[in-house]
């Protein structure tokens, strides 16, 4: 992927935001403003979305590239501060315990997808498509209500997917690539790129099996690339830190996170968030627990796959 410059940027105005509403960083987060969560039925509004990408741009596997436009408006995107987290209601609460999530999506994405099930999409991607994200409607984790601060014990975060096809084989070209990413990202997020290339972040990739943390500087080589029929899952499970703040002063909620990812549900690489942050990849905001995490889908090319948020579905199951 080609990488933004790292020079400093002169400030601008912010940027369209993906969302219909937003909760600024300097709201007091309450029940009685809870944040404007996707119903599932709606597409984003074309006056809240930031221009598409290139048609010419394309993700691929191991030395392919996505536009540097992309990369440069998603740097200036992620100027935004990360939405506060908040009490959800019983209802919104209750539906996301029940994997109740449907798919969000913005006119990037290009192709077909729907819930066939509670917790459960099927979709394809036209070939030839540009970077594009799919993410749930609801948070998969939301702090308020799961945070091992406020409840004492670990909590883990976990869905599959099922690579059914590509309509062409990765490594072909640049323009001929198809794949798709699997992760996790705190909102807002550039809707035009893959979890993990952005702050508040994280992805493992199909072409080429490089993970990515807030890391937009091309990643770490992790596993294989996936194969067709596969099923693949990453999760997240957060604790309490060894020590704990002693007073509310150094308290900051910021929890210890263990990543693992597994293929025919069996767990077969897993890594610390803090202990192997990515070169620089800079802070790890929006991934310590602090902040409400949604599941997330990066897609570029022609891909067809299945989801599956609901565990009575997924191959790993949880000891």
């Amino acid at each position: 992927m080609i990488m933004p410059d790292k020079t400093q940027n002169t400030p601008r105005e912010r940027p369209p935001g993906y969302q219909t509403c937003s909760l600024p960083r300097d709201t007091v987060a309450n029940e009685s403003e809870p944040p404007c969560y996707h119903n599932g039925a709606e597409f984003m509004r074309d006056a809240d979305l930031p221009l598409p990408p290139p048609e010419m741009g394309y993700l691929s596997s191991s030395s392919g590239n996505a536009p540097s436009d992309d990369a440069e408006r998603a740097h200036i995107f992620c100027e935004v501060p990360l939405y506060l987290p908040t009490k959800p209601s019983g209802v919104v609460y209750s539906s996301a315990q029940v994997h109740d999530l449907h798919p969000v999506w913005s006119r990037d994405f290009q192709g077909d997808l729907k819930a066939i099930s509670r917790g459960r999409w099927k979709g394809s991607t036209r070939d030839r498509s540009g970077d594009c994200l799919v993410s749930t409607n609801y948070p998969v984790y939301f702090s308020v209500e799961d945070s091992p601060f406020a409840t004492k014990n670990s909590r883990t975060i976990y869905f599959e997917i099922k690579l059914l096809g590509l309509r062409a084989e990765p490594g072909a070209g640049a323009t001929d690539s198809s794949g798709f990413s699997i992760g996790f990202i705190a909102q807002p997020y550039p809707y035009w790129r893959s979890p993990g290339w952005e702050r508040e972040g994280i992805g493992v990739f199909s072409d080429d099996g490089c993970r990515f943390v807030n890391d937009s500087w091309g990643g770490k080589k992790f596993t294989e690339a996936f194969g067709i029929g596969e099923t693949v899952g990453l999760g997240i499970t957060f604790r309490l830190p060894l020590s704990l703040p002693t007073t509310l002063e150094n308290r900051n909620n910021k929890c210890e996170a263990d990543i693992f990812f597994t293929r025919a549900g069996d767990i077969i690489g897993a890594w610390d968030l803090h202990e192997e942050v990515d070169e620089d990849s800079g802070s790890l905001e929006g991934l310590e627990g602090d902040f409400d995490l949604y599941g997330a889908i990066g897609l570029f090319g022609g891909v067809d796959f299945e989801v599956c948020f609901d565990r009575v579905g997924w191959l790993w199951q949880p000891p």
